[in-house]
């Protein structure tokens, strides 16, 4: 048995050991000289494995984020439910809720107190400014609500419809003109009810400003006017009718015309369906 020196053993021990340094450093080295290989060899694979991962990542956010959360249906109903008590249609009732006042007011101690028929005009008064702010509010804020349509032309002809047929039964104001007025806005009504299956007519400025001289006309009968400003609002009532029988023909006219043009595209699109 041959005897291995010190040196050699110690030599052959520290190659070992170089060796195991080396082989521990290759795996790191051979890492960082290989990355740009790997990165290059297996561009094609990690753009796929990375498209992949995203792809997952994407449903795996599309199941979690765009998915609604638990209860979500309910709480859009509930919403769209509270969206109702909205400050446009807030006003609307507030309006239907001063019908009642207005008539009271109007029609105490017989009507032709000056304190009372102030007070009644205030009321008006307030219902038609809140006739004015309401659409505004729903259309501008989008808070239109089923609710509202309904409510709004509702609340619009039962304040104007009181107040026109106090003053009619006072005495104040020919039953004829209280006729013809209220004739016009319920016959326009429900002209756009029929043609609405062919299209809606659109307010007309001369709607508007019929709207505006009404409720002038109307609010200056409301007050015990004497003299001059008496002799003013007959003019002003004088200028309401006209306008309201100027819009009213108007608006039968583009009904017509709606009417005509919608039976014109129904038959075109029936011909050009059977061709």
């Amino acid at each position: 048995m041959t005897g291995v020196p010190a040196s050699a053993a110690g030599g052959s021990s520290g190659a070992h050991g170089a060796a195991a340094g080396a082989a521990s450093r290759r795996p790191g080295a051979d890492r960082a000289a290989g990355a740009p290989r790997a990165s290059r060899a297996s561009g094609s694979g990690g753009a796929g494995r990375l498209a992949g991962s995203g792809g997952a990542d994407r449903s795996a956010a599309g199941q979690g984020g765009d998915r609604p959360p638990r209860g979500g249906k309910i709480a859009a109903a509930a919403v769209n439910q509270a969206s109702v008590w909205n400050v446009a249609n807030l006003l609307t009732m507030v309006r239907l809720l001063l019908v009642p006042g207005f008539v009271a007011l109007m029609l105490a101690d017989g009507g032709y107190d000056p304190a009372w028929r102030s007070l009644a005009w205030a009321a008006f008064a307030i219902a038609m400014i809140t006739d004015l702010f309401d659409g505004h509010l729903a259309r501008r804020y989008d808070l239109v609500t089923d609710f509202g349509k309904i409510a709004d032309p509702i609340a619009d002809k039962a304040i104007m419809g009181a107040a026109l047929i106090c003053l009619s039964v006072l005495g104040d104001l020919p039953w004829w003109v209280t006729g013809v007025i209220l004739g016009r806005e319920l016959g326009i009504t429900l002209l756009r009810f029929l043609v609405i299956r062919y299209g809606v007519i659109p307010a007309s400025r001369g709607g508007k400003l019929k709207t505006l001289t009404q409720g002038v006309a109307v609010g200056m009968y409301v007050l015990a006017l004497t003299g001059w400003l008496a002799t003013l609002r007959f003019w002003v009532m004088a200028a309401a009718v006209v306008l309201t029988v100027a819009t009213g023909l108007d608006y039968v006219r583009q009904a017509i015309v709606l009417r005509r043009r919608g039976i014109a595209e129904r038959r075109e699109a029936l011909e050009e369906s059977e061709a």
